[in-house]
């Protein structure tokens, strides 16, 4: 069957499934993972695609071993991806970190659930900062696109191939469980393939014995050129891969910042507060590293704070605090252990925080008054 015979105009679908048809329309040729919930959908999809194209399906025997057989795919130049949930992405982190030191394209997807430990498999946002940050050792990056529907897990997917092979890097699509579990209707891309063949791929024939993928530099010398040689490209990718939406921020006064599942709690939060007369607006990061900094800094100028909302204890918002500086306030917003917020917690809390505002607003117009 060819890749063609797996678009549909629309279809009804599971985000776990659309990430996958999105994949093999990309030209993926190699799943490696393990099942594991709220992901297992991804490795199912994979076992049913992938050989109708041609491709490799095989479930490892653990997620250990599916990340380093990436490794040897994305080696060998063939466009490959693994999926998992929270546990078992920290069981990838060191073969994560193997494949951004030997340059290697992987697409990792992360359907994240409750934790620490083994926690429960209800959505969570609490992988944030293992992703975002690195979750294993060295200097290194991760490109990490956080889809808000079923649409965008097929559209960052097929995106992420792309961006990978662009900066030889892995590149995570980052999801809570909502978004992969949730199904809705989703519009698939025309096929496409890679442009060329990787010229430093190791394919096991006399051309490319001279190519020598790894990880190790013993020489510290050649280790610090090698991790500067990185930071050029991570740089490139931080100016060309930034993602954001922005929704009613024109004259918003007040900014609500969520990803994912939380975004979309968010938008109808702004119009419960337009209609209340409140001047509150949304920023969505969609790729969170590179994170839209400047963006929020930007906003600092004309806004009176930010409220940022997560399905965890607070991880993105560090970065928010980063960008915002001591300019304005930032103010946080939680529930984790599988536990979502609803649109009417989080418009309470919006009430609280304009009308602290505007009660400061008033004490600080009173004390600018003449005395008599």
């Amino acid at each position: 069957m060819t890749p063609d015979k797996l678009r549909t105009e629309r279809e009804l679908i599971k985000g776990n499934e659309a990430a996958v048809k999105a994949a093999v329309l990309a030209g993926c040729r190699s799943f490696f993972g393990y099942p594991i919930t709220p992901a297992s959908e991804i490795a199912h999809a994979a076992a049913d695609y992938l050989p109708l194209v041609g491709g490799t399906f095989l479930q490892a025997e653990s997620e250990i071993g599916a990340i380093n057989m990436c490794y040897g795919a994305a080696a060998s130049g063939v466009r490959c991806m693994t999926a998992s949930s929270s546990p078992g992405i920290s069981l990838k982190q060191e073969g994560i970190s193997y494949a951004a030191g030997a340059e290697l394209p992987i697409v990792i997807v992360d359907i994240m659930r409750g934790g620490p430990g083994l926690g429960n498999i209800a959505p969570e946002q609490s992988d944030y900062n293992q992703m975002v940050k690195g979750g294993g050792h060295g200097n290194y990056h991760l490109i990490v696109l956080a889809p808000n529907s079923a649409q965008e897990m097929c559209d960052l997917t097929f995106q992420a191939f792309d961006i990978a092979d662009r900066y030889r890097c892995p590149v995570c699509i980052l999801a809570d469980g909502f978004i992969g579990q949730m199904m809705e209707p989703v519009a698939f891309p025309a096929p496409a393939f890679p442009k060329s063949e990787k010229d430093w791929a190791v394919r096991g024939d006399a051309e490319t014995t001279k190519n020598f993928v790894t990880s190790i530099d013993l020489e510290p010398e050649a280790l610090e050129k090698h991790i500067l040689h990185l930071e050029s490209k991570y740089a490139e990718a931080a100016r060309n891969e930034l993602r954001w939406e922005e929704y009613r921020l024109d004259d918003a006064e007040y900014v609500l910042i969520g990803y994912g599942i939380v975004s979309r709690i968010l938008r109808t939060v702004v119009e419960k507060a337009r209609a209340e007369g409140q001047r509150v607006g949304m920023l969505r990061p969609i790729s969170l590293w590179p994170f839209p900094s400047a963006v929020i800094e930007g906003l600092t100028r004309r806004v009176k704070g930010f409220l940022v909302v997560e399905l965890s204890n607070g991880q993105m918002v560090d970065d928010v605090r980063l960008a915002v500086g001591r300019q304005v306030p930032v103010h946080l917003y939680t529930r984790c252990g599988g536990m979502v917020m609803t649109t009417k917690e989080v418009f309470d809390k919006v009430q609280e925080w304009v009308a602290e505002a505007q009660n400061e607003g008033a004490r600080e117009a009173a004390q600018l008054l003449p005395k008599i």
